[in-house]
């Protein structure tokens, strides 16, 4: 099991990506759209761009980590199922995920 502290943690993180989202994807754009070769166009895109790194750091998408739902193991993860590759082989054992079984030939 994960610590209980670390899955909290990934929570808050989910929730900032939530609430800057709009406001990243904004800013993101006002850069890739500036015209660069005008002194107005390139003032946009350097604010923007400072404007960009005063969001917090864990409102990146990039920094959320997929876990296990039951025991929020972090590695391991599969996405198809939303769970860690030994809690998977556990619950497909027992026969708790329909449609899977153990493969033998």
């Amino acid at each position: 099991m994960a610590k209980e502290s670390m899955k909290a943690r990934e929570v808050k993180r989910a929730k900032l990506v939530a609430r800057y989202a709009e406001k990243r994807a904004a800013l993101k754009s006002i850069i890739a759209h500036a015209d660069v070769n005008t002194e107005e166009g390139a003032m946009a895109a350097y604010d923007a761009a400072r404007k960009l790194q005063s969001i917090p750091r864990n409102a990146n998408p990039i920094r959320l980590h997929n876990r296990c739902k039951i025991t929020g193991r972090p590695k391991g993860y599969m996405r198809q199922f939303g769970l860690s590759r030994i809690q998977f082989r556990e619950m497909a054992s027992s026969g708790l995920i329909p449609g899977v079984k153990k493969a033998s030939w």
